[in-house]
């Protein structure tokens, strides 16, 4: 045990917490895995943790165990807040739940640097969180780095390199600031309900400033068009940006007759500089 509260098992039949699929909810039981969750995150002591998504409450546990200074816990499932009380009572003053959606709360009204993020993210709105948080008006963002655990299929298009199948949109816009690499993998039977799939811790640590020069929202209109028509070569795909695509693509040193997926992350920086300089 890492603490002397009762095992999760007994928390859900406790509080009747069966997993909703509304809520994208799949709880990870093992005390065991949720503090190694917990360790991948580095050194807890001294930072305050964003947590998303607690259900029960796991892997706060396991946050808390670890050292983190305070812990901020969005949950928008209210049956879940008396389980989390109950941590909270056990960890004086380290521990605060806020009932509601993550998309709406501002974590710097609760938190102080250095912050981190760690979560068993719903599945539900994984991808969607993760993109809000590499994409802030300004860089380096809130964060010092993220824990995140998503489905399988997910994690490996975050850390894909250019040529693999899961390379894309998400690769580039985690990958332009930030390091990202897959620190565990968990089978569907860790979970409760188990899901359909495997699912992969990633740890991302961002960058002081992204790898390339580009501007943020350039770059990524041009790398969803690449890629929103992945089969189709560039100077196909990219027409619509600008009528002399095909001379910028060669002046970013990239072939006219390449796909997306072959185009690694310092040439699509160049062409957004490109398109920018020729507007």
């Amino acid at each position: 045990m890492i603490d002397a509260l009762p095992p999760l098992r007994y928390v859900i039949r406790t509080h009747d917490l069966r997993a909703k699929k509304s809520f994208g909810q799949n709880f990870l039981l093992d005390l065991n895995l949720t503090s190694r969750i917990a360790r991948a995150a580095g050194d807890l002591t001294g930072a305050d943790i964003l947590e998303v998504g607690p259900g029960p409450g796991g892997l706060t546990r396991g946050l808390l165990a670890e050292g983190a200074r305070k812990v901020l816990a969005v949950e928008k499932d209210p049956r879940c807040l008396p389980a989390l009380a109950e941590i909270a009572a056990a960890y004086p003053g380290r521990l605060q739940v806020i009932e509601g959606d993550a998309l709406a709360i501002d974590p710097l009204a609760h938190l102080r640097a250095p912050i981190k993020v760690v979560a068993n993210l719903p599945y539900n709105v994984g991808t969607e969180l993760l993109i809000r948080w590499m994409t802030p008006q300004s860089w380096p963002p809130f964060w010092e780095s993220l824990t995140l655990m998503f489905q399988r299929e997910v994690a490996e298009r975050i850390v894909a390199q250019p040529g693999a199948k899961a390379y894309g949109r998400l690769a580039l816009m985690v990958q332009w600031r930030a390091e990202a690499r897959i620190v565990l993998t968990l089978p569907p039977e860790a979970f409760t309900p188990p899901p359909k799939v495997s699912s992969a811790v990633v740890h991302i640590t961002r960058l002081a400033r992204p790898r390339f020069p580009a501007e943020a929202r350039t770059l990524e209109r041009v790398v969803a068009a690449g890629f929103n028509q992945r089969r189709k070569m560039l100077r196909a795909s990219l027409r619509g940006l600008h009528p002399q695509i095909e001379a910028l693509l060669e002046a970013a040193d990239i072939r006219p007759t390449a796909r997306a997926e072959e185009v690694g992350l310092e040439a699509w920086c160049t062409l957004a500089r490109e398109l920018d300089r020729a507007r």
